[in-house]
């Protein structure tokens, strides 16, 4: 659309509004917004310019908007919907596609407003979304019942209210059982239709502002009560609609209450009153805006009245009544309305003596009334033919009666239909409550059966792991075994060398002490010698002196040496534990021993469990740490033995994870040498496991020594 022509279709609007006087000031608006928006230099409301979220509310008002032509308000409503598919699947998606779905509806463009009910009904499905699957079906219903395909409708209507009822939803429930009942009063099939609107009245009678649900359902009973010629009911619901109407919350536009003076005005005319019926027809015929409002509903209140005019012998305004209705039902394409309209103009010409113009006028409405799916309007027009010319009357009756027992029958299946409908809806229900439960069944079986391989699988996972941990635990008390046996070999090592020394000071005493003393007194005695003889005396006592000196320094090697090979039997322990590691594992190991560690002075239970708690410690880095290098240093801070041992690894929360076998033991031994111990890990930085324990003198080794 362009500007232009946006700029003359908002005058000519205009100008309709100031003559109609609108009071709705949002449509005002919306005109002004689509001037503001259509009247500049750039293209007006397109895709263009206007594709996001925000412009939604503006194409859906447009497409509602009755003043623009229909090829763009159905344009709009396009794009409106393009937004809705472009936007996540939530509840706001769904309603504003039902908008969308409206407003094809309101156009009768009934194909698009299939494929959006459809999409609607696949989206909620999907999602689950069951409030909005049951809308969907009445919609369907609603667009079957538009293209006359009662069955198809009577199916959706029936899934809608099953859903209703699933989910409780009973105001919901009622409008279902309102548009079902509707249908089968079309149909023919008025039992049913009583019971369904009886029903949709036990519920409306429970809520609130329904007074409009309640209408419609009052004045149904009217309707169908009329059908079997229970006047009395039929006047006393329909007059129980008419005080609903006092409700000044139902819009009048709907006109209400001019059909409800109509259906009222109808039961009078069959009950053969037609004054009374002739009152209640002008009087809803004077109904404010009848006409504008709902054109098809003046028509029928002018047949109406023209007919018990007709009936009453009253010639004013005939036969003009009868012309004005079939004027209108004709440009609006209401050919059951202009069969009816024709046939009481034959009748009217017939009275009236007009033979020639009553047979026209019964043939165009019988010729008409063939091309409906109305046996009724068929019914009408070959009884009044048949009255109109008597030489064929034998003829039309023949047909008559077979037509009449032709729409008894499709009443009848018609009716059989609706219940099989109903019966093969539930059996498919049963039938998938039946699949559901053999599924409920085989799940369970199923997961039985996985609980029970899984506990297998976990009873023997674990039979493994504990014939693992036995294996370990007999391997560490084999590996303590070895180690006390070396412990023990070390101790009678020490025993012997600490007999050697013994004796290597015993030696010193009475062996080189004793050889220095004499040469020292025998140096005294140099002094009364002359020189001569003292040179040569002195020169053999200093050889003797060298020879001594020999004798002690290759006895303090020999201590020197027994003194490193005790200290480094637990270091040639330790290093084989670190070798094995490095060749065994791919984390890289970094150890670092202070030197100062008087290892000598270390107990040998220390060193049995120091050397337990590295293992472990290592052993728990393999494991869980996925290392890249691990740290092992030992140092000696004021006489207290440190053990850090600190990995790179995943590290673990030390507040959740509790202490396993390994650090349980770990404490245990640090326990057993009066230390302590102290754990530091963050998740993704590494484990740093610290033991503090204080040395503790190798009594045994201490008070032998020299």
């Amino acid at each position: 659309m362009t500007a232009f022509f946006l700029c003359l279709k908002f005058f000519s609007i205009f100008g309709k509004i100031q003559k109609t006087e609108l009071k709705d000031t949002s449509k005002i608006v919306l005109l002004i917004l689509l001037v503001l928006l259509g009247c500049t230099k750039k293209t007006g409301l397109d895709t263009n310019t206007i594709s996001s979220a925000d412009s939604l509310p503006i194409y859906l008002s447009l497409a509602n908007e009755d003043t623009i032509p229909f090829k763009f308000k159905q344009s709009y409503n396009q794009k409106a919907l393009n937004i809705i598919l472009a936007q996540k699947n939530d509840s706001i998606n769904k309603v504003n596609l039902f908008k969308v779905a409206n407003r094809f509806y309101n156009m009768s463009d009934w194909k698009s407003y299939l494929s959006t009910t459809k999409l609607i009904l696949d989206r909620s499905q999907k999602s689950r979304d069951s409030v909005h699957v049951a809308k969907a079906y009445t919609y369907l219903g609603d667009y079957y019942v538009s293209q006359s395909v009662s069955d198809s409708a009577f199916m959706y209507y029936y899934s809608a209210e099953k859903t209703y009822l699933k989910i409780k939803d009973q105001l919901n429930l009622a409008k279902t059982f309102l548009s079902k009942a509707n249908l089968q009063y079309n149909e023919g099939d008025f039992f049913e239709s009583e019971i369904t609107v009886f029903k949709t009245l036990s519920i409306l009678k429970k809520e609130k502002n329904v007074n409009e649900l309640l209408y419609e359902s009052y004045n149904l009973l009217g309707v169908l009560y009329n059908e079997r010629e229970e006047y009395k009911k039929a006047l006393e619901f329909q007059n129980n609609a008419l005080k609903i109407l006092q409700d000044k919350s139902i819009a009048s536009e709907f006109q209400y209450k001019a059909a409800s003076l109509n259906n009222i005005g109808f039961i009078y005319m069959n009950m053969g009153n037609y004054t009374e019926a002739k009152s209640y027809f002008e009087d809803g015929l004077s109904q404010k805006n009848l006409f504008h409002d709902r054109a098809s509903l003046y028509a029928i209140l002018l047949d109406n009245l023209g007919y018990s005019k007709f009936k009453l012998n009253d010639s004013t305004q005939l036969p003009d009544l009868f012309y004005r209705s079939l004027q209108i039902r004709d440009s609006l394409d209401l050919f059951s309305g202009v069969v009816s309209s024709k046939i009481h103009l034959s009748e009217y010409y017939a009275f009236n003596k007009d033979t020639a113009k009553a047979l026209e006028l019964s043939k165009q409405a019988l010729t008409l009334s063939r091309t409906t799916a109305k046996f009724v309007n068929t019914l009408e027009a070959l009884k009044q033919t048949a009255i109109v010319d008597p030489k064929n009357a034998s003829v039309y009756s023949r047909e008559y009666i077979k037509l009449n027992d032709k729409m008894l029958k499709e009443e009848r299946k018609m009716g059989e239909k609706f219940s099989r409908i109903e019966y093969e809806t539930n059996e498919i229900k049963d039938q998938n409550s039946n699949l559901q439960e053999k599924n409920k069944t085989l799940v369970y079986v199923f997961s039985i059966c996985t609980l029970l391989g899984l506990f297998f699988y976990v009873y023997k996972t674990q039979q493994a792991k504990n014939r693992e941990l036995l294996f370990k635990q007999q391997q560490q008390i084999a590996n303590e075994d070895i180690y006390n046996l070396m412990i023990s070999q070390q101790n009678e090592i020490e025993l012997t060398r600490i007999r050697e020394k013994k004796n290597v000071a015993q030696e010193l005493h009475d062996g080189v002490l004793g050889r220095m003393f004499g040469i020292r007194i025998s140096l005294d005695s140099l002094d009364k010698l002359d020189e001569e003889e003292a040179a040569s005396k002195r020169k053999k006592y200093l050889a003797e002196l060298k020879n001594i000196e020999q004798d002690i320094r290759e006895i303090s090697h020999d201590l020197n040496r027994e003194k490193s090979e005790l200290i480094n039997n637990f270091i040639a322990i330790l290093n084989k534990l670190f070798e094995n590691q490095i060749n065994t594992y791919n984390s890289k190991l970094i150890t670092n021993f202070d030197p100062n560690i008087k290892w000598e002075l270390i107990s040998n239970i220390v060193k049995i469990n120091l050397y337990r708690i590295i293992q472990e410690g290592l052993q728990n880095c393999n494991k869980y740490a996925n290392a890249d290098f691990i740290k092992v240093e030992m140092k000696n801070q004021n006489e207290v033995l440190v053990l850090t041992i600190e990995d790179d690894g995943i590290g673990f929360n030390t507040k959740r994870t509790k202490n396993g076998i390994g650090l349980h033991n770990i404490e245990y031994r640090a326990k057993e040498c009066k230390g302590t111990v102290a754990i530091k890990s963050v998740k993704g930085e590494g484990t740093k496991l610290t033991v503090k324990i204080p040395i503790i003198p190798n009594t045994y080794l201490h008070n032998n020594d020299i």
